[in-house]
């Protein structure tokens, strides 16, 4: 039994020795040194190179490195047939709580503001309102958002959500579907994108979008990078409609050094950092669902193909 491993980040001495205390029979082969191709039985990988997979006939499931699926997709001959699993974590959710809530303590105190005045050596105090009178909506209420809304929620802010289907979740207004997404809008100050990525929320941060959030409006993005119609927000930004964006994912990453969001000065921008899953606690996970998927039930955290999430 072989598994295919495929990461940017190149740490195979330690990913083996880990899978190793898990599923010590487990050959782990690195990418791109695949060796015999019908020895694949798992792949754990990320951004793995587009027709790879279907190499692999008698692969039994894939697993994604972190909480995004959407690269697998992009592959036309990703093998849909195959149970593909993705990592869901308490402490993958906690650190993206982590950025979620200083970002938006950020904006809601107008930290982009006073960055500005120290540069320009002025001192002006402003007045914000107390969290209690801070709307902050969430798109996208799955683990990830779940755990941010409570966290918000617990800190004092009126937090409301949108998200596909209805949720409970103490002191949050929940919205779900098209129908509800434009009164969800009209209603936030800061909004949190924290949607998947699938067909549907493509470029879902647009100027439509934009124009239905109240003026002075602010956005924070540690979703996905195509979620996000770039120009839009510039324009948004310049029209002095929305106030300011930390930003922390983009459709090309690294962002060019010619991107006009790195100088732009209602922007913040940080490099995909919100929330990087434990190599450890992959492993754990992984190992898991290698034993279920030998077992043939269902992987944890499995995917719906069709739904892409």
């Amino acid at each position: 039994m072989a598994l295919i491993f495929h990461s940017s980040i190149k740490r195979d001495d330690w990913w083996r020795a880990e899978m190793a205390k898990h599923v010590p029979d487990l050959e782990m082969r690195f990418h791109p040194d695949v060796g015999n191709p019908d020895d694949i039985e798992f792949a754990l990988c990320f951004n793995m190179p587009e027709g790879e997979l279907a190499r692999f006939k008698n692969l039994k499931a894939i697993f994604s490195l972190g909480a995004g699926v959407d690269h697998f997709f992009k592959d036309p001959t990703f093998p849909k047939h195959v149970p593909l699993a993705r990592v869901v974590d308490d402490e993958l959710s906690a650190r993206m709580t982590e950025y979620v809530v200083q970002h938006v303590l950020n904006h809601h105190r107008d930290q982009l503001t006073y960055d500005h005045q120290q540069r320009q050596k002025v001192w002006k105090v402003h007045h914000p309102p107390a969290a209690t009178a801070r709307k902050v909506g969430i798109l996208g209420l799955g683990a990830l958002g779940n755990h941010a809304a409570k966290t918000l929620a617990s800190l004092g802010f009126q937090v409301s959500g949108w998200s596909r289907s209805k949720k409970e979740i103490p002191s949050v207004k929940s919205y779900a579907g098209a129908g509800e997404l434009d009164q969800f809008l009209s209603e936030v100050e800061i909004l949190v994108c924290l949607l998947p990525l699938t067909e549907e929320t493509e470029g879902i941060l647009n100027a439509d979008l934009f124009a239905k959030l109240p003026e002075g409006a602010s956005l924070i993005n540690p979703g996905r990078g195509p979620h996000l119609v770039e120009e839009d927000l510039i324009k948004a930004l310049d029209s002095g409609h929305m106030s300011c964006a930390t930003l922390d994912v983009f459709r090309t990453e690294p962002l060019p050094e010619d991107s006009p969001l790195w100088s732009h000065e209602k922007i913040r921008i940080t490099p995909h950092v919100a929330s990087i899953a434990a190599p450890n606690r992959v492993a754990a996970l992984v190992a898991q669902n290698i034993i279920r998927a030998r077992n043939g039930e269902k992987l944890l955290n499995q995917v719906d193909v069709d739904r892409g999430y």
